[in-house]
């Protein structure tokens, strides 16, 4: 059965997912980079071995989410799968089901916030095409355009808008945690703390104290910004205007949208997104 750690991209998921990673894979909660690799992300290709070749062709792939799925719960382990994909139907094709999934901890991050972040890690040109990213309905990752030719990636991923991504995953999960990432930038024990009450009564495991301080610690903003500057970090994405992989951990607690965000783009985002804004306490 599959613990979804799912989210719109640039929301926190990767802090989420190493502190995790650092309870579940390390002795000590003593986190490094490769602790990540036994939580990947979901959909990939390779996780469709043996149900499809072509994936140029999104129809084709949603036929197959649960079919991937199941294959992965064979071995009737609990496992954690990263995601960016809203949780949808298309045409009767469910990306998942209360057959395969245990739980789901959602990260949800101020919208205003998250547009800086999408700027710098997916090289967008300005606020204004950020603010369109946010608001796409129709958002795959993983697609682009090569000499008039449809290139696809290992990881293609229906976003959506960042509305949609967070209702898909509230108002269709069971045992599901939302996590606010500002709440973990502002009280990151007592967060973590609601993380392993959850992960504990979903396991059936008791986590040890030690182990559960080391995790935070080693998994802090700024030790995983380190760690990149000395190491690099496999995620970090292209700059697609200058070469060379950027800074995944980027600006962190310093991201503040009231000084960074044009106000037009700002009244924008909370016209568009005010009802969810204001039921999680960003308004």
């Amino acid at each position: 059965m599959i613990i979804w750690i799912a989210s719109y991209p640039k929301s926190g998921n990767t802090w989420v997912r190493s502190f995790i990673s650092a309870i579940l894979n390390t002795k000590d909660g003593n986190f490094t980079f490769e602790n990540l690799a036994k939580i990947p992300q979901y959909p990939i290709r390779e996780q469709f071995n043996g149900f499809l070749k072509d994936f140029s062709d999104i129809n084709n792939i949603k036929k197959y989410w649960l079919s991937a799925q199941t294959k992965l719960n064979l071995d009737n382990k609990i496992k954690f799968l990263k995601t960016h994909h809203v949780n949808c139907k298309i045409e009767g094709d469910a990306f998942t089901n209360f057959d395969n999934t245990l739980g789901v901890i959602y990260i949800v991050r101020d919208p205003r916030n998250v547009l800086s972040s999408l700027i710098n890690h997916f090289s967008l040109n300005n606020q204004l095409e950020a603010k369109n990213f946010l608001f796409e309905e129709g958002n795959w990752l993983g697609f682009k355009k090569e000499n008039k030719e449809l290139q696809v990636s290992r990881f293609p991923t229906l976003i959506s808008s960042w509305k949609t991504n967070y209702n898909s995953w509230k108002h269709t999960s069971k045992n599901l945690l939302i996590v606010r990432y500002e709440d973990l930038l502002t009280n990151t024990k007592s967060e973590f703390k609601k993380i392993i009450n959850y992960l504990e009564k979903l396991l059936d495991e008791n986590f040890d104290q030690e182990k559960i301080e080391n995790a935070i610690n080693t998994t802090s903003f700024e030790v995983l910004k380190n760690k990149e500057i000395k190491d690099g970090f496999f995620e970090s994405a292209m700059d697609k205007h200058l070469g060379g992989n950027k800074r995944f951990f980027n600006l962190g607690p310093e991201n503040k949208w009231e000084n960074l965000l044009d106000k037009t783009i700002v009244n924008e985002i909370e016209k568009k997104f005010g009802s969810e804004m204001k039921e999680l306490g960003y308004l």
